[in-house]
């Protein structure tokens, strides 16, 4: 029986407790009573719901800050997964030199620097495109641009690992190329379907220097942008509370998720999940 390597193990404890220390601290201080986010003062939920202006219940600014970033990130995730599905299907089946042009420059966004991004997006929309105004379309937008590429590239590994029989086993049994995509491809690529679907909204949770680029003042500021300017100012605990929100939310969900995936895999696993895409495709047929 192999060991486990100590070092290793080690390595990993160290590795966790760095990144989830900090956050683990900030968590705990959006509990604390008094406005010091470093010296503890009792538990309290008055950075929540307690005190009647700074808490998050009722800080105007920090809802709109929530709301727009759960909306700007489920929009995101309802265009981006969608588009990048149908596009890694499309570059997976072109085969020519303009196929691996198209495919190098779906990658650009994931190689260039955030900051490159941000400002040739708002040069865009203030120059190019002024009929799209900055704010929440245009944050949308320069979302979706900067997270087409994850979907792409998750989505095209699941399809280099399914390989084309499988597709081509329908076609055999008398579907079209539609049936075939709908009936076959896409229940097997529900796993990186939803693995995608996480990464463009964690992605969006997370953006900075996009949604600052391309906001249009404080009803357009996303968490991040809010937490940032408020640290530069006069900043509360409440933003500790505000983070843990979107920490939560993350986390959740991740989890959801995780069930989701993990129930799929127990109704149909690979091959039953096969059988049964097949099974339509021939009852369609008779």
């Amino acid at each position: 029986m192999k060991r486990r390597p100590p070092l290793l193990g080690l390595l990993t404890i160290l590795y966790v407790m760095w990144s989830l220390v900090p956050v683990a601290i900030a968590i705990l201080f959006s509990f604390n009573d008094g406005r010091s986010r470093t010296v503890w003062q009792g538990f309290s939920m008055r950075w929540w719901t307690g005190d009647p202006e700074q808490s998050l219940l009722h800080d105007p600014a920090l809802r709109t800050a929530l709301r727009n970033t759960l909306v700007l990130a489920g929009g995101s995730v309802l265009v981006t997964v969608p588009l990048g599905v149908l596009l890694a299907v499309g570059l997976q089946r072109w085969r020519s030199r303009a196929a691996t042009s198209a495919n190098w420059l779906n990658s650009l966004p994931l190689v260039t620097p955030e900051i490159v991004m941000g400002a040739a997006l708002l040069l865009v929309f203030t120059h190019l495109y002024s009929g799209i105004p900055l704010g929440r379309p245009a944050q949308l937008i320069g979302h979706v641009t900067f997270s087409l590429g994850f979907v792409v590239v998750t989505v095209r590994a699941r399809l280099t690992s399914i390989g084309p029989s499988y597709e081509e086993a329908a076609r055999d049994l008398g579907a079209n190329r539609t049936q075939a995509l709908r009936w076959v491809l896409l229940p097997l690529l529900t796993p990186a379907i939803m693995a995608s679907a996480v990464i463009v909204f964690a992605t969006s949770v997370d953006d900075f220097v996009i949604s600052s680029f391309l906001s249009s003042g404080a009803s357009s500021e996303t968490v991040p942008v809010r937490i940032y300017s408020a640290v530069r100012a006069s900043s509360s605990p409440a933003l500790n509370a505000l983070a843990t929100t979107m920490v939560a939310l993350s986390f959740l969900a991740l989890g959801v998720a995780l069930l989701a995936l993990t129930a799929w895999r127990r109704r149909h696993g690979e091959q039953a999940g096969l059988r049964s895409a097949l099974g339509d495709v021939t009852q369609m047929e008779l």
